[in-house]
């Protein structure tokens, strides 16, 4: 795992300025660093060593030097693609991934990107013809990769705080960014909050010539096929096999692995994987938050079965004051960060490569979101469109200022339920209502942003999910929600958060549920079949059932989360009260000063959990603006709070 950045720009030798943009990710590489500059070209590389780590320093060329590539990521297939290519005549002069990478694509161009069973981001130098650049990015974005464009600059890096290093870069708020970030809590567009750095779009690669973007083109498309012939029997074999099969192909490394162990299925289905697969020594990583949810006592369960080095991390009771090292990382304000970082942290002194649970919620029907939208299922056919469309919206619109204005705050779940089941026959609708997204009340929005902020063209976040809901416009609700969550809240939040923390203390994280056999497999299962009842992985559970603890198999899912109305009477508030001025608001012209004080006095209630992750949110960001816009330079991640804001 790594950091890789370059520059194409014709004023010459880059390579000072890529140095410092490679000493910019440190965190992500610091085994080794390298600059390679050919032409207008200049690449950077740091390197995390976990495979081939003798001779797998990058870039790594081929023979007549005419390919040059820095990689940051794991191939899991490398082996099977080495053989293949070795029968082709291909020789090689490493044993790493990253040459069978180069290898391929010097055979078989882009093409070869599709084959690559792995996470990747990866740059690639090609002077056979001319010289061009070439970006790809993994099938499903589980590593990142940003990019500049203007006036024959280009820019790329795993991180854009290197690419803010260059002077030509403007550091400018993007206000539809942010309108993603607060309404969403996470960004669902291709661009970032700094205006003109985009995110290369997963399965995608771009060709550059002369600093100009040639083309940005899809090499992979997730084809969800529903099989709706085979029995239960089979699926649970076939579930059993893939998750075995995936696990051990994860397991690819030349140093110590450990499991984020929650508490639940996933995780602890790794575990158990790992023991069929012959990991005699299992080291396991668990968290607590100090609050009643905690899984310390589950994850034990597991732990104690399968006889694993077992290590607990409890947070202390004022984790906010870790923000603004956090927010360095993340480069954006989210609610899960802090977690994260710490378990990072503390699992990185004992293992350079940690496997984690994601994915298996959204591949087998792990969220209570899913409970929600499983019993509107068909009614989603049988509900015309137009009659949505032309009337329940007006009552959906008339119930939010009849709530708003004669009932108190909390009561705002309630509306907000009402106003999910009067979306039914649009899923679309059904499902952004379900995770708290503003613009289907349009009045909200003033409640929220300040008049100066409303003049920017703020285009409605549903606009974003048009494309992911028609293309599955032929599956039930449930299931076209399932694969909308991979293209949207599973990259743009979760796999970011993934790989921010981790990186952040030089830890890889490898995530065997999003292998891409498994992934197949998991988006063909009915999702009657997935959810039984209204019980959670129902199938899932079946199939693990030989495998964990009783009172695992039977318990309800929370995973390493804060619970935000817990965390608020803890130090969200006084954090908030702090950052959040009447001064710094009004004089911003972003935000309404009024709305956020109706939330931090109002008495605290758990039906409050949304209004108190809009103020997480809103504080991170403040945090991010001193450090990514206001400050003279980009600030160091050691900074406290106090230096913002003292």
């Amino acid at each position: 795992m790594c950091g890789i950045c370059g520059i194409v720009e014709k004023k010459g030798d880059n390579r000072q300025l890529v140095r410092r943009m490679c000493d910019m990710l440190a965190h992500r590489g610091p085994d080794k660093a390298a600059v390679y500059q050919s032409g207008n070209v200049c690449l950077g590389h740091r390197r995390l060593r976990i495979i081939d780590l003798a001779t797998g320093d990058q870039p790594i060329f081929n023979g007549d030097k005419s390919l040059a590539i820095v990689y940051n990521g794991e191939i899991y297939n490398y082996r099977e693609l080495r053989d293949e290519l070795v029968k082709r005549g291909v020789s090689f002069f490493t044993r790493s991934d990253t040459e069978v990478i180069l290898k391929l694509f010097e055979l078989d161009g882009p093409d070869s990107f599709a084959r690559l069973n792995g996470i990747f981001a990866l740059a690639i130098l090609d002077e056979r013809q001319g010289c061009r650049l070439i970006l790809a990015r993994d099938h499903f974005g589980i590593k990142p990769l940003h990019y500049y464009q203007k006036d024959g600059l280009f820019l790329f890096a795993s991180e854009y705080k290197a690419i803010l290093l260059h002077p030509a870069v403007e550091r400018q708020l993007n206000p539809q960014a942010l309108h993603h970030q607060m309404n969403l809590r996470y960004n669902q567009t291709n661009e970032t909050l700094i205006k003109n750095i985009h995110r290369l779009p997963p399965a995608h690669y771009a060709i550059i010539e002369d600093g100009v973007i040639q083309k940005v083109e899809r090499y992979y498309q997730l084809a969800a096929q529903i099989d709706h012939e085979k029995s239960e029997a089979a699926w649970l074999e076939e579930i059993r096999f893939s998750l075995s099969q995936a696990v051990r192909r994860q397991l690819i490394a030349d140093v110590p692995i450990g499991v984020y162990l929650s508490g639940g299925l996933d995780s602890g289905a790794i575990v158990a994987m790992m023991r069929q697969a012959g990991v005699a020594d299992i080291n396991t990583f668990t968290l607590g938050f100090n609050e009643p949810t905690d899984e310390i006592d589950d994850a034990q369960l597991t732990a104690a079965r399968y006889e694993t080095n077992h290590r607990v991390l409890r947070l202390d009771m004022q984790p906010m004051r870790r923000m603004p090292e956090v927010i360095w990382h993340a480069e954006e304000p989210k609610i899960n960060l802090l977690q994260g970082y710490a378990m990072s942290q503390f699992v990185s002194q004992h293992v350079k490569v940690a496997l984690g649970g994601l994915g298996g919620d959204e591949l087998f029907s792990g969220y209570d979101i899913h409970k929600f939208i499983l019993p509107f299922d068909r009614l989603h056919w049988l509900f015309p469109a137009k009659v949505e469309s032309a009337l329940t919206s007006r009552l959906s619109g008339l119930l939010y200022h009849l709530q708003t204005r004669l009932s108190p705050m909390r009561f705002d779940e309630y509306r907000r339920g009402l106003q999910m089941a009067l979306a039914t026959g649009n899923v679309k609708k059904f499902y952004l209502i379900l995770r708290n997204v503003w613009d289907y009340d349009r009045a909200h929005l003033k409640r929220i942003y300040h008049p100066d902020f409303l003049q920017n063209r703020i285009i409605p976040v549903a606009n974003e999910f048009d494309d992911l809901f028609v293309r599955y416009d032929n599956m039930t609700a449930l299931e076209r929600v399932y694969v909308v969550e991979f293209g949207s809240k599973m990259v743009n939040d979760y796999l970011l958060v993934e790989d921010r923390m981790s990186m952040s203390h030089s830890l890889e994280e490898r995530v065997p549920f999003l292998d891409l056999d498994l992934v197949k497999l998991g988006l063909s299962i009915p999702a009657k079949m997935k959810m039984v009842g209204g019980e959670t992985k129902g199938l899932l559970r079946k199939a693990l059932a030989p495998y964990l603890p009783t009172p695992i198999l039977k318990k309800k899912k929370w995973g390493f989360t804060f619970n935000p109305y817990l965390q608020f009477q803890k130090d969200l508030k006084v954090t908030a009260e702090r950052i959040l001025t009447k001064k710094r608001i009004q004089g911003d012209g972003i935000f309404q000063y009024d709305y956020i004080r109706s939330i931090l006095d109002a008495r605290p209630h758990p039906r409050l959990r949304w209004h108190y992750n809009y103020i997480w949110l809103l504080t991170g960001f403040y945090i991010w603006k001193a450090m990514f816009i206001e400050s003279a330079t980009i600030a160091d991640k050691n900074s406290p709070i106090e230096s913002f804001y003292g």
